[in-house]
């Protein structure tokens, strides 16, 4: 009977294993910048929010696409993103969507070797049918952007979505996207900002205001002359799932 048992147990174990693994197959996956430390600001749970710029398709259902409307109540309450054509004219169930929606659970993307996988490992849970040999030779040992979403470790849940112009982010914003603030830095005891480095540690410049910190942040994270460009962006704010 013990026995018996034992083995029910197990099966268990294993079947709410196989459905955890499950319920992470198909989950999208959300990348941070490792050079500036980002991905490790998230795990720290000192970066609670990101960014990311509204884009569109050069065409919808056959129609040339030349921009997009930012429609809103008179509350300043989103209603959508709306596409429209060269006449300005909004394009027929042309709407743009966030990537990704409150409550959604989204994984982190780290490499293998970042998430703590053993390099001479032949398989892990759960398993990528796509290795070959060991971790160590996979594509996704250095690259994150190879590893399954099922495969990340950590994950976030997006706990709101909204969306305005890059350049109307908050002082408070600036800090939840990953600004540090440094008391006594600039030697006279004031108030500095800063962002770091990949090593978590090295500080970046020093900055009098959280914006003039992040606007640096994002010209080098997105590209110089992004935050002049103001362009309207999906504002994600979530919490550390696990």
């Amino acid at each position: 009977m013990i026995k018996v048992s034992t083995n029910i147990m197990q099966m268990k174990c294993c079947n709410r294993k196989l459905s955890l693994t499950n319920n992470y197959i198909g989950m999208k996956k959300i990348m941070f910048n490792d050079k500036y430390g980002l991905t490790q600001a998230v795990l720290n749970g000192r970066k609670t929010m990101t960014r990311r710029v509204i884009s569109y398709p050069s065409k919808f259902r056959g129609q040339n696409v030349a921009g997009y409307y930012v429609c809103r109540k008179p509350s300043g309450e989103l209603v959508e993103v709306c596409l429209h054509d060269e006449d300005e004219r909004m394009i027929d169930a042309g709407q743009i969507f966030p990537n990704f929606q409150v409550g959604e659970v989204v994984a982190i993307a780290q490499s293998y070797k970042d998430s703590g996988y053993d390099p001479n490992a032949l398989d892990r849970d759960p398993k990528d049918l796509g290795i070959r040999g060991f971790m160590r030779d996979s594509a996704g040992w250095n690259n994150k952007m190879f590893v399954k979403s099922y495969a990340c470790k950590h994950h976030i849940k997006i706990t709101n979505v909204k969306v305005e112009r890059l350049q109307d982010i908050s002082d408070e914003d600036c800090l939840k996207e990953g600004i540090y603030r440094l008391d006594s830095a600039n030697g006279n005891g004031g108030i500095a900002y800063s962002f770091a480095g990949a090593s978590d540690k090295k500080y970046i410049g020093l900055y009098d205001t959280p914006h003039e910190a992040f606007a640096t942040l994002i010209d080098k994270v997105s590209g110089k002359g992004k935050w002049e460009e103001n362009p309207f962006v999906w504002v994600y704010e979530f919490v550390l799932w696990d």
